[in-house]
This record gives C-alpha cells, structure tokens and sequence, in this order.
C-alpha cells in the first residue's frame, strides 16, 4: 500500500506564525527603506544635492542615539535579519542540508544575537 502526501499529516509549529511575520516585515523594512537610505547616504549627500550639515557626525549621532534611532534600527536592521535567516533556514530545508530544527535554532538565533548588538550599541550611544 503506497502513502501519498495527504496520508503523512505534517505537525504545524505552534511559531511558525512569528517567523512569517518577521519575515514579511522584515521584507517590507528591506524593500522601502533601504532604497531610501541608499538614495539619500550614497547618492544624494555625495553629489552635493543635501547640505553637507544634513548628516553632520553631530546631528546623525543625536539622531541615531535616540528613540526615533532606535526604532529606525530595529526597522532597518533587525527585521531585515529576521527576513534573512528566516529565507536561509527555508532554502535549507529546502535542499535538505542539516537538521531543521538546529537550523531553526541557528538561523533565528543568530538573528535574534545581532539584533540585540545593534540595539545595543544604540543604547551604548544614549548613555556617552
């Protein structure tokens, strides 16, 4: 007697839910606001079309070691994180390589680790 997929009941992770939706955010963040970052940091600003002052080490430091900085680094590179480890664990499985729930635990952890390095380092950058 052969099994076919609709015989093999697959277990739904009760998290899963969380790591779509980092991901989907994550995608958003990456999609909308990295172009605008790069638009105005390495296009904009060089060719002189910002007033040099615009990001002075003055304002972008009051402005990235502040709540709204904060936020902005959690929009820009945490979510994005999440989006990135949540495509690799999937590709992974995808191709059979490791053992998912190790992978799960790797990607998502390693996500989770460097997000709290950045947000750490703004809040490092309240205090000096």
């Amino acid at each position: 007697m052969s099994m076919n997929k609709h015989d093999i009941q697959h277990k739904q992770a009760f998290d899963e839910p969380l790591w779509w939706g980092l991901f989907s955010a994550g995608g958003v963040c990456f999609a909308v606001l990295l172009p605008a970052v790069i638009l105005f940091i390495a296009v904009l600003l060089p060719l002189g079309l910002l007033p040099a002052e615009a990001l002075s080490y003055e304002r972008a430091s009051s402005l990235l070691f502040s709540v709204p900085g904060f936020l902005f680094v959690g929009a820009a590179v945490c979510l994005p994180l999440f989006h990135a480890a949540h495509r690799l664990r999937h590709g992974m499985f995808d191709i059979s390589v490791g053992n998912d729930a190790l992978n799960k635990k790797l990607m998502y952890g390693g996500a989770a680790l460097l997000s709290a390095l950045a947000l750490g380092l703004v809040v490092a950058g309240f205090f000096s």
